[in-house]
C-alpha cells in the first residue's frame, strides 16, 4: 500500500504564539514542531505497513526550515519525503494549501492519505474535506480507529456522544484524533538513517501551480488586524452595606448571566 501522510510544521503549542507586525502572519521564526496530530497520523502509517507492506511517504508545504520537520518524521520511520518549497507560499490559506497539496499528491498516486484532523496554528479542520474534493475521493475524517481491510477502509469516527462507524474504499483520505494511537519515539538508528533517507523538492511550477494562486494574492481570507489580548483585571469586589444583594443581581444583569 501506498501510504502518504501529511506533514505540517508549526510554531511550539507549548511556547508564547504571536503574529508578524509585517504581514499579519504567525511568527514562524524559531521553535517550530511537527503538529502534534501529525506525529498520530506517521504512526498509524507506519502500523498500517507494518502490517501489510507498502512505502510511506511524508509530504509538507512549508519553507526552507521545515527540514527539521521532516528530518525529524522521516526518523520515526516513513521510508521518504516530499518537501513543496516556494516563496509565493507564504500567507496561503487553507483553500491554497489545499490546491497545492492536491497537486502535489497527484505525483505520488497514494492508495492512502492520512494526516492529522487539525492543525495547532490554525484548527479550522476543513484541509482533509477540501483535498478529498479536490482528488475526487472519499474522506473519513476524525478517526480514533482504523482498520484496513485490502482496498477497504474502516473508522471510528470520534463524537461528542461516542463514535460512527464509516467505511469506504481506497484511494482515500484519513484524518485522525490523538487517541488513535501512542506515536513512537525516533530510536538512535532511525535519526542516524532519516539523514540519508531521500526528500524531493518541488516548487510551483512543477506543479503547475501559478503564484497568484497561493499567498497573499490568492487568499480567499486574511488577518486585517490584531491585537495582544489585555491583563486580566481584578474583580468588581461588592461590599454588604445593606445593599450587597442588589449589587450583585444588577452586576448579574450587566453581565448578561440573568
Amino acid at each position: 500500500m501506498n501510504i502518504v501522510v501529511l506533514v505540517k510544521q508549526v510554531p511550539d503549542s507549548g511556547a508564547e504564539r504571536t503574529l508578524s507586525a509585517s504581514d499579519n502572519t504567525i511568527e514562524r521564526g524559531s521553535g517550530n514542531v511537527i503538529n502534534e496530530m501529525d506525529e498520530y497520523a506517521i504512526e498509524e502509517a507506519l502500523k498500517i505497513k507494518e502490517a501489510h507492506g507498502g512505502e510511506v511517504t511524508v509530504l509538507t508545504v512549508g519553507p526552507a526550515g521545515a527540514t527539521d520537520s521532516i528530518r525529524k518524521a522521516l526518523s520515526m520511520g516513513p521510508d521518504k519525503a516530499v518537501h513543496v518549497q516556494d516563496d509565493a507560499l507564504h500567507g496561503s490559506c487553507a483553500v491554497a494549501t489545499s490546491k497545492v497539496l492536491a497537486a502535489a499528491l497527484g505525483t505520488l498516486d497514494a492508495d492512502l492519505i492520512l494526516c492529522g484532523a487539525e492543525s495547532t496554528d490554525g484548527r479550522v479542520q476543513v484541509v482533509p474535506h477540501m483535498l478529498a474534493e479536490r482528488l475526487g475521493v472519499a474522506a473519513l475524517t476524525g478517526a480514533r480507529k482504523l482498520t484496513v481491510d485490502g482496498t477497504q477502509l474502516t473508522i471510528e469516527r470520534q463524537t461528542d456522544e461516542g463514535y460512527e462507524v464509516l467505511t469506504a474504499s481506497t484511494p482515500a483520505i484519513v484524518s485522525v484524533w490523538d487517541t488513535i494511537n501512542e506515536p513512537r519515539y525516533p530510536s538512535f538508528k532511525g535519526i542516524m538513517a532519516a539523514k540519508k533517507k531521500p526528500v524531493q523538492s518541488l516548487a510551483l511550477g512543477d506543479l503547475g501551480v501559478s503564484a497568484d494562486e497561493v499567498g497573499f494574492a490568492g487568499a480567499s481570507s486574511s488577518v486585517v488586524e490584531f491585537a495582544k489580548r489585555p491583563p486580566r483585571a481584578g474583580g468588581a469586589k461588592i461590599v454588604d452595606e445593606g445593599t450587597a444583594g442588589e449589587q450583585l443581581v444588577a452586576y448579574l444583569a450587566t453581565e448578561k448571566f440573568v
